[in-house]
């Protein structure tokens, strides 16, 4: 035999080695699988299956509805303060946390230009006073002498002439005091803007309070604009400031002003603060999609422990409810399990089936009308009307329910 020869006589008995392995694993793969399933199988039908339930007694008594939403703590009133005014500051008289009276100097502009605007006015204001009281004299000489050119021309002693020159000397001299006159107005005019603009010089409070935050040093230019830039912020009284909460759409339905309330900040984990709902705005508020509702509570804060910024998390007293039939969630979420058909065993009668007892499909869903009760160690479906929850407990208002009865809120197989 040659070598050729020998090689694929070689060949040919390894590949025939490899079936016959296979086809080993393969068969015993089979019998343990059979094995599994008979045992399943076996279990199933000579077992007796027992159901333990799990119960809750129905009792008589009271709980708190509430919401809960998130926001920040602000002061009641808060005052951005800018400049009308552009100018660079001379002087700013104020930090960080003092406290100020209505009209308090927070910040002072250079006032050089604008004092010499005030003084060019109320020299121009003498002036036009000054005119004025010439022009007053001009006419009473002016006047004089019309009336004696009238008489005069009247009886025919002067030229008619010399009484038409008269006349309109008379007139001129009326028209040059309303001039002076006008200029006066004009003068005082521009001596109350001068002088306005010199008071804005003065950046001052417009309230009493507590300076929060200072963005400004002396010497910086400040530039007015249609959008100027806010130089200190302004607190009015911290110990009265508001609560500014979110409401959820879905439950902005039971919220109503004069709802109570207690709500926690961080830096206070163990103290929880009442707060008093005094206005629920009807804007919504979109944000990524979730629409909200701005809710307004006022807070007490006569101690100072809150301030302006901070997170808090409230929960909002919606209902109160006192002495009335509850159950437990978990009694309207039970539902056992489903009678199998006949048609539906037979088609788990095979392997599949064995190897798979139970499908998620052959649990019932929770009705929230219906409850499970267990009389006399039977099962039995009942229906209610439900009412408030708390997310744990839930009021019972129609039902052939009573205190004491058994409601079932899970079940095992014993």
């Amino acid at each position: 035999m040659t070598d050729t020869s020998k090689d694929i006589a070689q060949t040919l008995g390894l590949e025939k080695q490899g079936h016959a392995r296979r086809n080993w694993i393969a068969l015993v793969a089979a019998l343990v699988l059979l094995g599994g399933a008979g045992w399943v199988y076996l279990n199933r039908a000579g077992g007796t299956e027992t159901v333990a339930y799990t119960t809750a007694e129905v009792a008589r008594q009271g709980f708190v509805v509430t919401v809960t939403a998130t926001g920040t703590v602000e002061p009641t009133n808060l005052v951005e303060i800018s400049s009308e005014l552009s100018g660079t500051l001379a002087s700013v008289e104020v930090d960080f946390n003092d406290t100020v009276e209505v009209g308090a100097v927070l910040a002072q502009l250079d006032t050089t230009k604008l004092e010499a605007q005030v003084a060019i006015a109320k020299a121009s204001l003498d002036a036009a006073i000054a005119r004025i009281a010439m022009s007053q004299a001009l006419l009473e000489d002016a006047r004089e002498k019309f009336e004696a050119t009238r008489d005069l021309d009247e009886r025919g002693f002067t030229p008619h002439q010399t009484f038409i020159t008269q006349q309109a000397a008379f007139k001129r001299a009326q028209a040059e005091l309303q001039s002076a006159e006008a200029d006066k107005v004009l003068a005082e005019a521009n001596l109350d803007l001068y002088t306005a603009e010199l008071d804005k010089a003065c950046i001052c409070s417009p309230i009493k309070g507590v300076v929060l935050h200072r963005s400004v040093d002396p010497g910086q230019i400040v530039a007015a604009s249609l959008s100027a830039p806010v130089l200190f912020t302004v607190a009015e009284d911290l110990t009265e400031m508001e609560l500014q909460v979110d409401i959820d759409e879905a439950d902005i339905g039971r919220v109503r002003v004069g709802n109570t309330a207690e709500f926690t900040v961080d830096a206070y984990d163990e103290r929880r603060f009442p707060a008093e709902i005094v206005e629920v705005r009807f804007a919504p508020e979109t944000i990524d999609g979730v629409v909200t509702y701005k809710t307004i509570l006022t807070i007490d804060n006569s101690d100072l422990l809150l301030r302006p910024g901070m997170t808090a998390t409230a929960d909002i007293v919606v209902a109160e409810i006192t002495d009335e039939l509850v159950v437990p969630n978990a009694a309207l979420r039970y539902a056992p399990q489903r009678d199998v058909s006949a048609e539906e065993e037979e088609e788990r009668s095979g392997l599949l089936g064995m190897l798979i007892p139970s499908r998620p499909d052959d649990v019932q869903q929770g009705d929230e009308k219906t409850l499970w009760i267990l009389a006399d160690g039977v099962a039995k479906e009942i229906p209610v009307l439900t009412g408030d929850s708390d997310g744990r407990i839930t009021q019972i208002l129609e039902g052939p329910l009573a205190t004491g009865d058994l409601v079932i809120t899970d079940q095992s197989d014993g």
